[in-house]
């Protein structure tokens, strides 16, 4: 085993996945989730989201940096973030809110359970 992981998709099929349709608010959103590394609680990789909106709710550390297209982000108490290219930030355990997405949206994240 290599300690070193590059965040190259050549050779991996994404897992094709959606909201539960009773989080879907609007739209018809599908996932594409590239998983590069799954171990003791921890998960990094690319996910992709096509347009459409649905409730979020975290009940993990997850760290994300936009890698293309826009999506808002809006928390319970109705702030919103707008997020595109090169924007990072951190969603915490306990965050509540919907995403959505407005251009088909690619980001790299790690999760930390």
């Amino acid at each position: 085993m290599t300690h070193l992981l590059t965040m190259s998709l050549e050779g991996i099929v994404p897992e094709e996945g959606a909201p539960a349709p009773d989080r879907v608010l609007s739209g018809d959103p599908k996932f594409r989730t590239w998983n590069l590394e799954k171990r003791d609680g921890l998960y990094a990789g690319v996910w992709e989201a096509t347009p459409g909106k649905w409730r979020i709710l975290y009940d993990e550390w997850e760290y994300c940096r936009i890698l293309e297209g826009r999506s808002v982000i809006t928390s319970t108490d109705g702030i919103s973030v707008d997020v595109g290219p090169g924007d990072g930030f951190i969603l915490r355990p306990g965050f509540e809110g919907t995403w959505e997405v407005i251009e088909t949206t690619r980001k790299e994240y790690v999760i930390r359970l």
